[in-house]
């Protein structure tokens, strides 16, 4: 692909995207964007922007905090919502397990999955029947089977049988009581992409995402974090490596890797021959099943 159709091919995905913001602002009655920080949340914000302005977001952003985030993001997040003036709704997993909604096997446990439980409640206390998510059906496999407009039902739960069809560019969102949507605005878009459009629109990141050095341990096929709550086990040896992250999640499943790419172009060199997806690379939970994902959605993860 040459950099004229590049650009182009930039062109219409914007163009599609924003059209999903609007047809999904316009279908709802109390949506919610989801911002976590991470890059795709970032594209999708600055989406958002460029659909609504100048006027104010027609939603908040929510962003379900595990609270075993990396250091920085949730500091980016933060900013970045008072940098726009927009509204951050934070539901956090914390709250879940003292209400006892969420127990965990012991204190350093991952608490990725119980994010599904703690942004149901958060739908439920705030009514939202509408949550844009910036995941991207190249992710995964059980990404690559959602619709746009992702049906959930009363639980919250995803069954691919009971999707609409999205032909012509044409969205149901249609709702009976108690169900919800989560659609997905960058459906179409490839990792190569949301790079490409962070060069061109200068879209700010947390600075996880470029080479920094950081104390890492071997732990099978990656390289895992040195943290608090992944502390280096007995017989591991600690190294200090050059890494970055590919995505930035829970720090107890989100591995980096080594790289020297500390810009942008050098990640997008880096991202063309990359023959993993950016969750096979980095994310210990989807390694364990490679039907993991598809189970999250179905207890209701976005």
């Amino acid at each position: 692909m040459t950099f004229f159709s590049r650009l182009l091919h930039l062109d219409r995905l914007e163009s599609e995207a924003i059209f999903i913001l609007r047809e999904a602002a316009a279908q709802s009655r109390n949506p919610a964007l989801l911002f976590s920080g991470g890059k795709d949340s970032a594209v999708l914000l600055h989406l958002a922007l460029k659909a609504f302005r100048p006027e104010k977001l027609p939603f908040p952003l929510l962003h379900v905090d595990t609270g075993h985030n990396f250091e920085g993001v949730t500091e980016f997040r933060d900013q970045t919502a008072s940098r726009f003036g927009e509204r951050l709704v934070v539901a956090h997993v914390e709250d879940s397990i003292a209400r006892g909604s969420v127990r965990l096997a012991s204190p350093l446990a991952s608490r990725n999955a119980a994010q599904a439980v703690t942004l149901l409640e958060a739908i439920e206390t705030h009514g939202f029947d509408l949550l844009l998510g910036g995941a991207r059906r190249d992710e995964d496999k059980a990404r690559a089977k959602e619709r746009v407009f992702s049906h959930r039902d009363a639980f919250g739960a995803w069954n691919p049988k009971s999707q609409r069809p999205e032909l012509w560019d044409l969205y149901n969102g249609r709702l009976q009581a108690g169900e919800n949507f989560r659609v997905f605005p960058l459906s179409n878009w490839t990792e190569l992409d949301i790079w490409t459009y962070i060069a061109r629109e200068k879209i700010a990141l947390p600075s996880l995402y470029f080479a920094h050095e950081r104390a890492v341990v071997r732990d099978g096929d990656y390289w895992r974090p040195v943290t608090t709550v992944t502390p280096a086990t007995d017989g591991q040896v600690i190294e200090n490596r050059v890494v970055r992250f590919r995505t930035v999640g829970d720090m107890t499943c989100t591995c980096p890797i080594e790289s020297d790419a500390a810009d942008v172009a050098a990640i997008i060199a880096e991202t063309r021959i990359s023959t993993l997806s950016e969750r096979g690379a980095t994310r210990m939970d989807d390694k364990v099943n490679e039907a993991a994902m598809e189970r999250r959605k179905r207890e209701g993860y976005f």
